[in-house]
């Protein structure tokens, strides 16, 4: 009779010690409930041992989670009713807050960054959402990081993924665009005349102080014209008073 009573034991013993073993994976941590009270210590990765019925524990993921928020018609401060879709990336950075804190936290982790996005996107211009993405996806980031430590959360990363901007406002933009384009180029050819104006009245300035240039350059057009074989070179009446200049001009040179 004390045999059975001895093996009994051993074989409660035995079933405890089964119900009682828990399996931690590297990525997780435990949380230990005892009798309804928070253990202090987080169980690390591997074999670990509990008290069953008296203690609960729960596995907490502390992998980074990839967190898509859904594409929300938001207006802008300027008016604009735009489609904005983001996204966040998040890790439990304390198991215990996570368990005890809040009651499903990637629930509440979506909603506050879905309302957080609503909110900071509301409070910019178009231009701003646009061209300034990066302000946007820090001042975003650095609110819900804010408002979820208390969770025991930490937010690494937020970004708006996708804007959607409805299409009387993208023809719009590329009128804009086109427009601007233009603007530059009329710009540009303004310049290059104002240059060119600009030489043109030096060579006059410096054909006005030596005539003999004028002749000069008149005969490098003749030589140039002269290189096609079929060209008829018309002499005005007035070269050959040009050719008794360049003349007079090289003698004097000479002298």
């Amino acid at each position: 009779m004390v045999g059975f009573w001895f093996w009994f034991l051993v074989v409660i013993v035995v079933i405890l010690v089964i119900t009682g073993v828990r399996l931690i994976n590297q990525y997780q941590r435990g949380v230990v409930l005892r009798l309804g009270r928070i253990r202090p210590r987080v169980k690390e990765p591997g074999l670990r041992l509990i008290i069953p019925i008296v203690d609960q524990m729960r596995k907490v993921d502390i992998r980074i989670v990839t967190l898509p928020v859904d594409s929300q018609k938001i207006i802008t401060k300027d008016n604009v009713s735009i489609d904005v879709a983001a996204v966040a990336y998040y890790q439990v950075s304390d198991p215990i807050k996570s368990v005890v804190e809040i009651q499903n936290v990637i629930s509440a982790t979506y909603q506050i960054a879905q309302t957080t996005v609503r909110n900071v996107v509301g409070q910019s211009a178009l231009d701003e959402v646009l061209s300034n993405t990066s302000a946007i996806n820090d001042k975003i980031k650095e609110i819900l990081d804010v408002a979820t430590a208390k969770w025991g959360i930490f937010v690494s990363t937020v970004a708006l993924k996708d804007i959607q901007l409805p299409e009387t406002m993208q023809r719009a933009m590329a009128k804009q665009a086109e427009a601007e384009r233009e603007k530059r180029a009329k710009i540009i050819a303004a310049e290059g005349e104002k240059l060119s104006a600009t030489a043109l009245g030096e060579a006059a300035d410096i054909i006005n102080a030596h005539p003999i240039a004028l002749q000069l350059r008149n005969l490098q057009v003749l030589s140039e014209i002269a290189v096609e074989k079929n060209s008829t070179i018309v002499f005005p009446n007035q070269f050959l008073s040009t050719i008794d200049d360049v003349k007079k001009f090289l003698a004097k040179e000479q002298q």
